[in-house]
């Protein structure tokens, strides 16, 4: 790889195992790389982990994220600013984690932030399809625009039930996706010659 790519050996070696350590590859010594088939069930795992995590952040800024920070983000996710052409899916995955994570880092607890941010590392590559379906931009922006208004009322318990449905509808989207296009691979498949 490190040939074909015109690089040293080292970043390709961090590389691969970057994308060990987050669950992407198998790496096995003398026999090589391998791509791991996606396990829904940890997949299932890291979200409900994710759910539980951005749980407790808006417990934590849900009465002190300052108003000004809230109304900046009001601004950016504001539904009559929906781009009428949805944007390239990995720059809208980058938002979305930004506006998750902008919640976490505004907790002041760096440890949370980082664990959401290793979650969200792991289920990158599933929820960058929720994307891919453009019906999925107007609506993130309408939830994350709603639950925006919830903290700007103060009012946690109806941002938490809403967060928690918005991640929830992602994770339905992005896994059923996942699935169709795992069946389509498995059907071509079967007509190899």
């Amino acid at each position: 790889m490190a040939d074909h790519f015109g690089v040293s050996r080292t970043p390709v070696r961090e590389a691969l195992q970057r994308l060990a350590a987050e669950g992407y590859l198998s790496i096995r010594a003398k026999q090589g790389c391998f791509i791991r088939d996606i396990d829904l069930a940890e997949i299932n795992q890291y979200y409900e982990v994710r759910i539980a995590l951005e749980m407790r952040i808006l417990e934590l800024i849900g009465k002190q994220m300052p108003i000004p920070e809230l109304h900046r983000l009001a601004t950016m996710w504001d539904p009559e600013r929906t781009p009428q052409r949805g944007p390239a899916v990995e720059m809208m995955v980058a938002r979305d984690e930004g506006f998750h994570l902008a919640l976490a880092a505004a907790t002041g607890n760096t440890v949370l932030a980082s664990y959401l941010k290793d979650v969200n590392d792991h289920i990158h590559i599933v929820r960058r399809l929720d994307f891919t379906a453009a019906e999925r931009i107007a609506p993130t922006y309408r939830e994350h625009y709603e639950v925006i208004q919830r903290l700007l009322a103060r009012d946690v318990s109806a941002a938490r039930t809403l967060l928690e449905e918005h991640i929830r509808r992602s994770a339905d989207v992005a896994k059923e996706i996942t699935l169709a296009q795992l069946a389509s691979q498995r059907a071509k498949a079967w007509k190899l010659p």
